[in-house]
């Protein structure tokens, strides 16, 4: 299992990794020939616009064909993005090449993550091989933009390009040996099922539940922290210190995480992070200096970065093992529907009744809703 697990990670950071290089590189191009910030603003949402749209249909191919088609295709696909970006190194180009790997990370992370819950043995094995897997993403969020912009300032965009070009189908080495181990009796996929019935299942609203609040709390302190910073006369550095800081500590939680996850349950550790956040978002309110909020925000990372992977784990458990794609499919379609829709509404809302009240709807909204965590209990398993 620790071998399959290490190449799954692998092969995670290297789809991951195309797709944070090129939200470093194709922005900086658009920059440097003339594009405005809308512009690039539209095209950074194109990441996640495709797996708004995609990641439903992806769940459910991964469902009737396995890992290893899937992630090829991903793969493939991702890789073409940033070729084309490579050989054309226009606007357009770029727009394809978001458009392309954010669509083919999102496939690819949904076969994943369902092959990885499959391969675990039992439940203590299923808590750790999500707190592990979880590591990919901070790996990726550190290789893919670093080495794209050492090869853009030392060879130029086309070398990031290429090498970003290249880095997918190195995801392969970790994927070919795997064999996906489906269950023995499970029925083919009824036609008629619809993801209604999915949602029917009471612990897997309750579950998406959280997850929606959780990843309207990280939108939320992304796109409000800046606001809050040049409200209060912050610099631009120490604005980008805070924000850095609650990436490293969300980064850095995932390597402790297997050991919390020995001692406690999903729940606990889900309800714990939960009214910790409305806590704390309610706190950052009344912060003034740039260390305090810096302190705040490492505290931040640290309680939603260990939600993921507890979600991931209760989400294998509660859902018929046919249809476990579907619904990390549903899963994704929500986390990017909110990355996409709540910044907009989170500046109508600010511009009503200012940056600090937004603090404190969300703060009373999370710590309210972490009675949903606490309902998990109620499955014997969790």
């Amino acid at each position: 299992m620790r071998v399959q697990l290490i190449r799954m990670i692998c092969a995670q950071v290297c789809v991951h990794g195309c797709m944070t290089g090129l939200r470093l590189a194709g922005p900086l191009m658009a920059l440097r020939d003339g594009s405005s910030a809308l512009e690039v603003g539209i095209m950074l949402a194109l990441f996640s616009v495709t797996q708004i749209f995609l990641a439903l249909p992806a769940g459910r191919f991964a469902d009737r064909h396995g890992l290893k088609l899937p992630m090829l295709l991903g793969m493939s696909v991702a890789s073409l993005g940033a070729a084309s970006a490579a050989v054309f190194q226009n606007f357009p180009a770029l727009c394809l090449a978001c458009l392309l790997s954010g669509g083919a990370t999102g496939a690819t992370m949904i076969s994943l993550q369902r092959h990885v819950g499959r391969i675990s043995k039992d439940h203590a094995e299923l808590k750790l091989a999500f707190s592990w897997l979880a590591i990919g993403p901070a790996i990726s969020n550190f290789i893919g933009p670093f080495c794209a912009g050492v090869l853009i300032d030392y060879m130029g965009y086309q070398a990031a390009f290429i090498f970003l070009a290249i880095l997918p189908l190195m995801a392969w080495f970790g994927v070919r040996h795997e064999v996906s181990k489906e269950p023995q009796e499970s029925a083919p996929r009824d036609r008629s099922e619809s993801v209604w019935d999915l949602l029917g299942i009471a612990m897997l609203r309750r579950l998406l539940y959280v997850n929606l609040f959780m990843s309207s709390c990280w939108d939320v302190h992304t796109f409000v922290v800046p606001l809050l910073g040049h409200e209060r006369g912050i610099s631009a550095s120490a604005i980008g210190t805070i924000m850095g800081v609650f990436a490293l500590c969300a980064a850095l939680i995932r390597f402790v995480l297997p050991a919390i996850a020995q001692r406690l349950t999903e729940w606990q550790i889900m309800t714990i992070s939960m009214f910790m956040t409305g806590v704390m978002m309610g706190v950052y309110s009344f912060l003034n200096a740039a260390w305090m909020m810096a302190i705040c925000s490492g505290v931040l990372g640290l309680f939603l970065g260990a939600v993921q992977p507890m979600l991931m784990s209760t989400m294998h458990q509660i859902t018929p093992e046919h249809r476990q794609g579907e619904a990390l499919g549903v899963r994704l379609m929500m986390v990017n529907a909110s990355s996409v829709f709540m910044p907009m509404l989170f500046g109508m809302v600010g511009t009503l009744i200012g940056v600090k009240g937004l603090f404190w709807c969300v703060s009373a909204a999370v710590t309210s809703g972490s009675s949903l965590a606490w309902g998990l209990r109620s499955d014997k398993n969790l």
